[in-house]
């Protein structure tokens, strides 16, 4: 009998990218549903088991991705910001970078406006969510009072680009500007005139960029 040469069989390449990429795909897609459960049933009553169930996915591997609830929103929440999960922070994006480079005060509250628009509508149904929950939870209170910081620092910011242009109107100092970006641009604001009252988004950003241009920029000449 004849023996046969056999091949010594070869092991399979382990693909690093690729099993990054799929993680990160399902990571999303864990996200996603999360945000659909927590706008149906609130934060308290969606256990991570729920959303497990309903993404397909271990429990243990909810918890390896987040490790907490708390956590789970958390990142839930700075995806809805971004409006992706691409590692590019807010500040260093191209809608922000435009506003900056923008030479005209008009221009660059226009565009902003029309970006906080954009980031309102995608953040409204969690913005009920996280603001129903943070009386309940001490967790999600922490990233509320989080959430609140960071807008003030990032209008504060703004504000004082503005007075570095010598564009805020005479008299007003930067701490004046910087709380009426903050006060007229809150989500409160977008959900009370856009959800509540029936405006569309593009009607809400005119309105913001009008008020703005109003309130705070010197007259033309």
């Amino acid at each position: 009998m004849m023996e046969r040469n056999l091949e010594p069989v070869k092991p399979r390449r382990y693909n690093a990218a690729q099993r990054r990429a799929q993680a990160r795909a399902t990571r999303r897609a864990v996200l996603d549903i999360a945000g659909q459960l927590f706008a149906a049933r609130g934060y308290g009553r969606t256990s991570m088991r729920d959303i497990a169930a309903a993404a397909g996915v271990s429990v243990e591997t909810l918890y390896g991705y987040f490790r907490t609830k708390a956590g789970l929103l958390k990142e839930l929440l700075d995806v809805t910001v971004a409006g992706d999960d691409e590692p590019v922070a807010v500040s260093d994006r191209a809608p922000i970078q435009a506003i900056r480079s923008d030479p005209d005060g008009r221009g660059k509250l226009t565009r902003y406006a029309a970006f906080l628009s954009q980031v309102q509508a995608r953040l409204a149904p969690l913005f009920q969510v996280i603001r129903g929950a943070a009386d309940a939870d001490e967790s999600v209170a922490t990233l509320w009072a989080g959430l609140g910081d960071q807008r003030l620092a990032g209008m504060t910011m703004f504000a004082e680009h503005l007075a570095a242009a010598g564009l805020l109107a005479p008299g007003l100092t930067v701490e004046a500007a910087r709380d009426e970006l903050w006060a007229l641009g809150a989500a409160e604001v977008y959900h009370l005139l856009v959800c509540q009252r029936g405006w569309s988004p593009d009607r809400y950003r005119d309105w913001l960029a009008e008020v703005w241009a109003s309130r705070l920029l010197a007259e033309p000449g």
